[in-house]
């Protein structure tokens, strides 16, 4: 792949305490997760630290998803990341950023990013970061809409990308232009076997554009999409028209 990624506000919650009875749980609330917890993202960081610092006390470990699943917004692996972050500080273990990168490449390919947590340019599988400089986006309006009903996995969403052999300037070259250039420039590949698959995707990203974004785009994999406006106001009645879906508004 060849990315910007940059964190935003849209988290989950995510508290760790020592067990009381000897055993390692997850404790999940908020929206569904759709998974097993041996196979959640959060279980499998604890366990990738136990191997690498030579065993870890017991814990309990409590998440509340806020985030949308199927987004394209690396929630899972913001959680992953996050946990290991917060065990290497419960039990000063002493590992710089680095360290915990690479025990994050194990769990997931875009893990290690949000160990760093901060606008990088990301290659390779997605594990060969690069930090970039702050994105000039002040005084904009992120508005970030995922389609109630549009849900997208990480594997179908790389099944259907056909990647075009192009000589085009990379994404880290092309955001240091102003926003108002990135339309014609930036483009997500997986958008087009997405919106195929999904025309609701395809519809949130055109009434952003109707009502007036800067720039608009599907997030990584989908199918959430986002779209930077120079207003609040227009941030905010683009939402309001919309229709199914969930939606958050940050000032940039």
């Amino acid at each position: 792949i060849s990315t910007v990624m940059m964190p935003v506000g849209w988290e989950d919650v995510l508290e760790i305490v020592p067990s009381q009875d000897g055993e390692t749980r997850l404790h999940t609330s908020g929206n569904a997760v759709d998974c097993p917890p041996e196979k959640n993202l959060v279980m499998k960081a604890y366990h990738a630290l136990c191997n690498v610092s030579g065993g870890l006390p017991a814990v309990d470990i409590y998440l509340k998803k806020l985030i949308p699943d199927g987004a394209g917004m690396g929630g899972g692996s913001a959680d992953a990341a996050f946990t290991l972050k917060t065990l290497n500080e419960l039990f000063c273990l002493g590992m710089d950023k680095n360290a915990l990168a690479q025990v994050a490449a194990m769990i997931g390919a875009d893990c290690p990013f949000f160990i760093y947590n901060r606008p990088m340019y990301c290659s390779g599988t997605g594990t060969s970061l690069k930090a970039i400089p702050e994105v000039a986006l002040s005084g904009y309006t992120l508005l970030i809409a995922k389609p109630t009903v549009a849900s997208v996995s990480t594997a179908q969403a790389y099944a259907g990308a056909h990647i075009s052999g192009y000589d085009a300037p990379s994404p880290e070259e092309i955001i240091r232009r102003p926003v108002a250039e990135w339309k014609e420039a930036l483009v997500n590949d997986f958008e087009k076997s997405v919106f195929a698959l999904l025309p609701e995707v395809s519809a949130v990203k055109e009434s952003m554009y109707d009502a007036g974004a800067a720039y608009a785009s599907m997030t990584g994999s989908g199918a959430a999409v986002y779209g930077l406006f120079k207003s609040d106001i227009l941030a905010q009645e683009a939402m309001a028209n919309l229709g199914e879906c969930t939606c958050r508004i940050f000032q940039l």
